[in-house]
């Protein structure tokens, strides 16, 4: 794994999406992807970076970010990026990037908005294996 590797931060609090970086992990075609924890300070850090710091403004960030080649996206299209490094059949979701984006985020952001009520929240963020501690920033 190089430094270019793809990044995901996320919601670290959030059980929704400590499920899903463990959904990742396990339908990757490659284990390339790194995880990062939007509330650490690499995680802060990288969205300085990419200009995305208006995802922690609020007090429960209320979307992931995927960085790829150099570039954030966020919501349903960092989700949808996300699906490209997935095994068949969960890549073949990319297709959706095809809709308007306001149409893909409303869904999205439906989805956010409910997370923490559905699907509940921890005290602390994920803590990774000991075998996938190396693909996680701190």
């Amino acid at each position: 794994m190089t430094s270019r590797a793809p990044i995901l931060l996320f919601d670290g609090v959030c059980n929704l999406c400590s499920k899903t970086v463990q959904f990742i992990v396990e339908h990757e075609q490659a284990p390339t992807i790194r995880f990062c924890a939007i509330q650490s300070d690499a995680g802060r850090a990288l969205l300085a970076e990419h200009g995305m710091m208006h995802v922690v403004a609020e007090a429960d960030p209320d979307t992931m970010v995927f960085v790829e080649d150099g570039r954030a996206y966020d919501r349903s299209t960092g989700a949808l990026r996300v699906a490209a490094h997935l095994k068949a059949p969960w890549r073949w979701g990319r297709v959706a990037l095809v809709l308007p984006r306001f149409l893909r985020d409303l869904g999205y952001r439906f989805v956010a908005k409910h997370r923490y009520r559905w699907f509940g929240k921890t005290e602390s963020c994920l803590v990774p294996s000991k075998e996938l501690r190396a693909r996680f920033l701190e």
